[in-house]
């Protein structure tokens, strides 16, 4: 095989076949790491701008007015790890859970063959649970089977392309009101759930995210496309509930 294209891994999953990929840039000579569900892209640590900003606009919407507050977050969707090491880099996380449906990309961090990997697996404010983030969401019980009922700070979410382009039909209703108001109660008062999406703003949506929580906004992320040789946006949905 290439030294400019290796398959590190592939497998057969309830969703599809995924695999991981490593590829070298010609133009920049870095190594790319992509991940494919079935023949399509779910990401690439090409572009990473969006799931940082998830975290980043996500936890800004909870005030630092206390030096010693520390924060308990969620992030749905483990992906490359780049939202979860963001959400580490704050020094208030506490407590970090990653909730990912697949089993495999969270082997693929244990096994530190994703570049993140061995960050997340090490840091002890870090869990990778694997689970059903959707189904979690709108259980009682809520995200945490440890500990059933128990309420977060913050709930960061990146797995479907956007609240229209879902990967599995059953995760649709999360975006409907009464899915938001089933995640909403996982929230602390004054938490907030952020969303990242690939799509521009959804005026429907905000909707929505305006019916459910008493405060919301979209984002537009730019950020640069090498492949398209020009600029490409993300939009992060940020929202909080009463304080």
């Amino acid at each position: 095989m290439s030294a400019r294209f290796e398959e590190i891994d592939w497998r057969p999953t309830a969703m599809g076949d995924i695999s991981l990929r490593r590829r070298r840039d010609p133009v920049s000579g870095i190594d790319v790491y992509e991940v494919k569900l079935g023949d399509e892209f779910l990401m690439s640590s090409l572009f990473t701008a969006g799931e940082i900003a998830l975290t980043e606009l996500g936890l800004a919407e909870l005030p630092d007015v206390d030096p010693e507050a520390e924060l308990d977050v969620v992030v749905g969707g483990l992906g490359l790890g780049y939202t979860a090491v963001a959400a580490l880099d704050d020094p208030r996380v506490r407590s970090l859970t990653v909730i990912d449906t697949l089993a495999e990309v969270i082997d693929w961090h244990r096994r530190g063959l994703v570049p993140l990997g061995a960050r997340l697996s090490s840091d002890p404010r870090c869990r990778l649970l694997q689970g059903d983030f959707f189904a979690m969401a709108a259980d009682s019980r809520g995200l945490d089977p440890e500990e059933p009922g128990r309420r977060f700070h913050a709930v960061l979410l990146d797995v479907d392309h956007s609240p229209r382009h879902v990967l599995h039909p059953r995760h649709a209703a999360l975006y409907q009101p009464a899915g938001l108001r089933a995640l909403a109660e996982h929230l602390h008062p004054g938490g907030v759930f952020a969303l990242w999406s690939n799509d521009p703003p959804d005026e429907q949506f905000t909707s929505v995210l305006a019916e459910v929580f008493p405060r919301s906004a979209a984002h537009v992320v730019d950020f640069d496309n090498p492949l398209q040789g020009g600029t490409s946006t993300n939009t992060v949905y940020v929202a909080r509930t009463e304080p």
